[in-house]
């Protein structure tokens, strides 16, 4: 998802524009008001579902629209959500995802923010085993055979993570760049990609195995 200007708001009001996958950090307030169950809930319809109404979230997670409505305000007083682009002038707002990434190892140290640090990643995991159930129960093996479910292990320095990670995110960013700025074809369909790399825990290697 490229970096995007909005279309609503006064610029003092509004923060630094989030992005994905980019270095971009988070202060803790903004990521206290995003780590609300709710919110973290419709943010992430958003994403599965793309553009909705306040109302189209309401009906789809059993809540009202003055609830989704507020919410949806609040997401954008931050710059978790804004106006879509492909929606403008009709009686209710589209809302679309704003991608972005916790970049600051400080937020999980900080009291301040490391509570609100563990909520959203926990969200993110129930989301993806979510996400990763329902498409394998949908599945149909003679026809769906454009989907990759892979993992391995590597022994790898920090520094060669690092390197790992950035062009990793460096390839999702020019696709998902790409993809944004054009108009979907007619047999397009949304995709999920989902990108975890991490030390695997008490796995450190024995003195032998360290060159």
């Amino acid at each position: 998802m490229a970096e995007r200007k909005s279309s609503t708001g006064t610029d003092q009001a509004r923060p630094a524009r989030l992005t994905p996958l980019a270095q971009a950090s988070i202060d803790p307030a903004a990521l206290k008001a995003f780590a609300h169950p709710l919110r973290m809930t419709m943010y992430s319809e958003l994403q599965r579902r793309g553009a909705a109404t306040a109302s189209q979230l309401a009906r789809a997670l059993g809540e009202s629209s003055g609830q989704t409505s507020y919410h949806l305000r609040q997401l954008e007083r931050h710059g978790f959500v804004e106006d879509d682009p492909d929606h403008q002038g009709g009686r209710e707002r589209w809302w679309r995802a704003v991608g972005f990434s916790m970049t600051e190892p400080a937020l999980l140290s900080d009291p301040a923010s490391s509570a609100a640090v563990r909520a959203v990643v926990h969200q993110v995991i129930a989301e993806r085993a979510s996400a990763l159930t329902a498409w394998f129960e949908a599945f149909d093996p003679s026809h769906d055979t454009d989907s990759l479910l892979s993992s391995g292990t590597l022994v790898l320095t920090v520094a060669e993570a690092e390197a790992l990670t950035a062009e990793f995110s460096e390839v999702l960013e020019r696709h998902s760049r790409a993809s944004h700025e054009r108009t979907p074809p007619e047999d397009a369909r949304r995709y999920r990609v989902h990108l975890d790399v991490f030390p695997l825990a008490g796995q450190a290697l024995p003195p032998h195995a360290v060159t």
